[in-house]
């Protein structure tokens, strides 16, 4: 079994990821960690020396080499993995996609206490954070959309997660 969480930044993918891992005692796998471990770098770092194109090779690269090489998994994905390289399309092929989707206001709550960490948004004042989530969503949302299965805020309970992922 193979499942790979997406969503937003700040949406929840790693804390759900880890206690997934947990519950259904599969190894997990953060692919910004992967990224950064192999790279010997923070993805800030990346960014800042590479840009975002190499970063997003990187990611996909990355993304198929845990995928080939092992079994089973859990993987919380990167805000973007999806919408680059047909990443959504592999995903679903792959194994089990997972939308973990997070209404905007509490995506701005939480990204406003993460923002020196997170490359694309560290140099935005608060207002512009909105406006860049509400506007990054809209565009990223037509890739989330095409996940297998879907949890909303108010299903978000591992118990919950772990009967839709078994009962779809």
């Amino acid at each position: 079994m193979k499942i790979f969480l997406i969503g937003f930044m700040g949406s929840g993918k790693t804390y759900w990821g880890r206690k997934l891992s947990e519950k259904l005692t599969l190894p997990f796998f953060d692919l910004d960690e992967q990224i950064e471990s192999n790279e010997a770098k923070t993805i800030p770092q990346i960014f800042a020396e590479e840009g975002e194109e190499y970063f997003r090779l990187l990611e996909k690269d990355t993304l198929h080499i845990i995928t080939e090489s092992h079994d089973s998994f859990i993987m919380a994905t990167g805000g973007g993995t999806p919408c680059y390289f047909k990443n959504i399309d592999f995903m679903n092929r792959a194994g089990t996609t997972v939308w973990i989707n997070t209404p905007v206001d509490l995506l701005h709550e939480r990204l406003l206490k993460e923002k020196t960490q997170r490359p694309l948004i560290k140099n935005l004042n608060d207002a512009q954070l909105k406006g860049f989530i509400i506007k990054k969503f809209s565009d990223r949302k037509i890739y989330y959309e095409q996940a297998e299965m879907v949890v909303e805020e108010n299903e978000k309970s591992i118990e919950k997660i772990v009967e839709k992922l078994f009962h779809a």
